[in-house]
């Protein structure tokens, strides 16, 4: 069976941002509202950080379940890892996501300035630079077998799909405007010549598209 590259859930403004400008350690979205991005999922039965019962069953709660799926490995940009720029500092920072990081699985980080591996719980995050084919060899290695997923940000994103080795999409777009950032497309149709494409609207006010290759 083959091993395929998958986006999960990637959520982006109405124009097509993945993240506002200025990063901070307090701001990992720049000037985008998490709270407004993500209310889509957050609201779900199946949201991995809901901390209450309760939450929606309907069509976005499929696709927060959809999220995990044979999912073996996970590729991520370094911004999406923290908001660090060149040479690393120091080794103290290890992610957003504290001691239980959410992905349980191999992450590779791309990053022009490489560091040690280390291991949070069920998730080893290892820093690496490469082409995007050499790092998807690297991750579909460690997926032993299953699917790799592919985290974002937007940036790192357009890189794999402009070497043409995303196999299926999922892009959720909300109702929210950023204006600048970083962008995944100006309009979805961009890859229709490489993609077939279906969009599915939600109740919740955002809209589901399902890309896979033609």
């Amino acid at each position: 069976m083959n091993q395929l590259l998958r986006v999960q859930n990637f959520t982006v403004s109405s124009d097509g941002f993945g993240a506002g400008e200025n990063q901070t350690l307090e701001r990992p979205f720049g000037h985008a509202d998490p709270g407004e991005m993500f209310t889509w999922a957050g609201a779900t039965a199946s949201w991995s950080m809901r901390t209450e019962p309760g939450g929606s069953r309907g069509l976005d709660d499929y696709f927060t379940r959809d999220y995990d799926r044979n999912i073996g490995a996970e590729i991520m940009g370094r911004n999406k890892f923290g908001p660090q720029r060149g040479p690393w500092q120091d080794y103290e920072w290890q992610g957003w996501w504290g001691a239980e990081p959410p992905f349980r699985t191999p992450v590779f980080v791309l990053t022009h300035h490489t560091r040690p591996s280390f291991t949070l719980s069920d998730t080893t995050f290892h820093f690496v630079d490469g082409d995007p084919a050499a790092v998807l060899g690297q991750a579909r290695e460690a997926a032993q077998g299953k699917d790799v997923r592919l985290g974002g940000g937007a940036t790192t994103i357009r890189q794999f799909l402009d070497a043409d080795l995303v196999d299926t999409m999922h892009v959720v777009v909300t109702r929210v405007e950023l204006g600048s950032g970083a962008r995944l497309w100006t309009s979805p149709e961009e890859l229709l010549d490489r993609f077939h494409l279906d969009v599915v609207p939600s109740s919740s006010g955002v809209t589901h598209h399902l890309f896979w290759r033609k």
